[in-house]
Formats: C-alpha cells, structure tokens, sequence
C-alpha cells in the first residue's frame, strides 16, 4: 500500500469525521440492534427502527457484520477493540453454527426466522464472504480454528466453483455443490455462470486469505483471479468500466454500467496486487495492468458516473445514466476509490472527488437523528423510503461498505 497520506487540514478534517461516524454512529446502532438476547439476527430493521422479525436470516449478513467488527477491532477504533470482538463473536457463532453445513462445508444461503433452512444453495458470492469474515476474524484475534474453516472453504471453492479452462469462479452450486439450474444472485441478477460481483469478491476474500496465511495455493489462485478481472471483466470502450454478467468464455450478456461497483472494484483490484507483491508473488506487468485498470476505472466513474452534487449515481450505460439514484453503498465506495487512486496517481481530481463524496453522504446519506444511513435517495436527494428495499438492516443493508469506508479512512490518512 503506498505510503499513508500526510493530513492536510482537508484530510485530517476526513480522518476525523469518518473515525467519528463509525465509533459513534455505524457500529454503536449495529451492536444494539442486529442480535436479539439469544445472539440470534432480528430480522430486517425498517427506517422507523421497527423490526420485522418474519424475514429471512441471510449468511451474507452474518458475515459481513463478523468482518466489520474484527475489523473495528483489529483497528481498535476508539480504543474499544474488546467490545467490538464481542459483537463479532456473535456473528461468528452464526456463521459457524447454524449457517455452516455441516455435511457438505461451506455456509447455506439463507434460514428462516426459526434457524431452519430456506435456501441451502452453495452460492459462490456468500462463500467469499464468509472467508472474508472468518480470515479477519483470525487475523484479529490469532483464532486458527476459524482460519482452518476459512482455508477448508478456500478448497471447496477451488475443487467446484473455479473454472480452470477459462478463468473465474461459477456463480452458484447446490448444496452438495453439484451443478445447479438457476445460478442467479438475486431476483435482479441474470442467470448466468459468472459475474463480475461474485468474481469481485472471491477476489476480495482471497487478498485477505492470502494476508493471514501466507499459502501458496492462495496465491496462485488470487494471481490467476486478478489476471481474470483484468482480461476479462474490466473493459476499455468506450471507457473503462466492468462487465458485468457473462457466459463461461467471458462474453458480456449487457451493457449495463455500474458506477458502484466500477469504484469499488477500482482499489480492491490494487488491494489484490499489494497483496501478492507483499507475498513475494508481484510482477512488473502485474502491476503496470493492474494500476492501469484502477486509475481508469476511478476515472471514468468520475467522469461519467458522479452527479454535481459530489453524489455516485447507480448505473448507465455507453450512451449515459440510466438509474440516477444514489445508493448508499456507492457513496462509500467512492471515498475509498479516489482516496486510493490519488494515493496511486496523484491526481488531484481524485481527492476532491473523495472529499465531494464524504460531503455528499454526511450531509444526505447518513441520518443522524435515527442513525445508520438511507439505503436509496433519488436524484434531488430525497430518501426512497417507499421502495422495497429501504431499511437500515436487511439482507443486502450492512455494516460493510460503510464500516469498512471509515477504516480504510482511518488506515490511509496519518494521525
């Protein structure tokens, strides 16, 4: 990682206000509302704060929250790393209790509210996640029961779910990891065998597997992975972006842009190769590729993807926006992605686009009446709160994306 950013007044004011949004605001709301007394995930948390204790309990959930807080932890952000293990002692009681299976490894996708199995599904996406979480786990706490379960799912994936011809990882898999029908994510994704969301975080998980561990296999599979993404997935016309949803050869099924992830995926790429260059596995090419894609996605989201108000919009395509919302997620991922591509590249339109972007979601994304943060504003920024997805907790609502935005906040820009 390049060196950490000496703290201007500018950035000191960042480190300051993000270090105080997640010890204040993002994990407090989290530790007292996502587990009822039992350690049991209440359900999805409306915006009036109510709960709807019927919905379903999804593993991606649990182990989001178990990486957020190991992370909070390991960072002891606000010099409480003991109470914020505790928090994530209890989502990992969940992904290693009733979330794993325990006859054919790996996490089912989802459980009813009574802990039975609704959707026993192998899919690819919360197998990552659940490595994520567990080898952040074991990086804060030396636990090596759970990096052994992370490195046994690392094996699962790379016997069933990594396509050795072509590249990349398969979307979804029954439970017993045979071949499955429907692979799709969600209602709003393609059936397809790949995804660039999926392939994103494999990658994301492996970069932190191969951290902790050290192993060999890790790296070799994190390498082949990045050389995917960067072959296959990130495109160049008319401007760099990533496909998103593909056949097994890598042929692109839309045109479809999505901003957000475009700069999210823009320094978890770079992560990627810090990663293997700090494990002896980096390369001159590697490494000329990989800081190309990052600079040129964060570029183009900033470019084509980033309203006047400093806010990201959702997605487009090659002829312009088409979905101008602003999801909250973006708005994280944004601060990251240019704080990383100006710490890479040095350009001064990166920082002001990561500083827009803290302004933008501090002063609309955040509610800091109720705490968390809206899920969806419309263009004139107003918060969705009749769609269908607008919680503060919900399967895809976490403390990831802007947990993790206040850490890498915290970890870029010096004290």
């Amino acid at each position: 990682m390049p060196d950490a950013l000496e703290p201007t007044a500018a950035l000191a004011d960042l480190r300051s206000r993000a270090e105080r949004e997640l010890i204040e605001g993002i994990l407090p709301f989290w530790e007292q509302r996502a587990f009822d007394a039992d350690g049991w995930l209440v359900g999805t948390v409306r915006d009036d704060l109510s709960v709807d204790p019927a919905t379903p309990r999804h593993a991606v959930l649990a182990s989001r929250i178990l990486w957020t807080f190991a992370e909070a932890a390991r960072a002891d952000a606000g010099g409480e790393s003991a109470r914020w293990l505790e928090s994530a002692r209890t989502a990992l009681a969940l992904v290693t209790g009733p979330f794993w299976d325990a006859e054919h490894g790996g996490v089912v996708w989802s459980l009813d509210a009574a802990g039975a199995h609704l959707s026993d599904r192998k899919q690819v996406y919360a197998q990552a996640f659940t490595i994520y979480g567990l080898a952040a786990w074991s990086r804060a706490t030396g636990d090596t029961e759970a990096l052994d379960r992370a490195m046994r799912l690392f094996s699962l994936l790379e016997e069933h779910s990594r396509d050795r011809e072509w590249g990349g990882y398969w979307e979804a898999h029954a439970r017993d990891w045979s071949a499955l029908e429907d692979m799709s994510l969600s209602d709003k994704d393609m059936n397809v065998p790949k995804s660039m969301n999926t392939n994103l975080h494999v990658l994301e998980a492996y970069s932190t597997l191969l951290d902790v561990t050290g192993d060999a296999r890790v790296g070799e599979a994190l390498a082949a992975l990045l050389d995917a993404n960067l072959e296959h997935i990130v495109r160049h016309d008319p401007w760099a972006y990533s496909a998103l949803f593909f056949d097994r050869e890598w042929t692109s099924h839309v045109d479809t842009i999505s901003y957000g992830h475009d700069i999210e995926g823009s320094w978890l790429l770079w992560e990627a190769y810090e990663a293997l260059d700090r494990a002896g596995l980096g390369s001159a090419d590697l490494e000329m590729r990989t800081r190309a894609a990052a600079l040129d996605l964060a570029a183009a989201v900033r470019e084509h993807g980033l309203d006047d108000d400093g806010g990201v919009m959702y997605e487009g395509d090659p002829r312009g926006v088409t979905a101008p919302e602003k999801h909250w997620w973006p708005q994280a991922e944004g601060v990251v992605g240019w704080l990383n591509a100006f710490q890479v590249g040095h350009r001064g339109e990166d920082l002001a686009a990561a500083l827009g972007a803290w302004e933008f979601l501090d002063a609309h994304v955040v509610d800091h009446e109720r705490g968390e943060w809206w899920a969806q504003l419309d263009r004139d920024r107003r918060p969705l709160t009749e769609h269908e997805s607008s919680c503060r907790i919900g399967p895809w609502k976490c403390p990831y994306h802007n947990g993790r935005a206040c850490l890498e906040v915290m970890r870029r820009i010096a004290e």
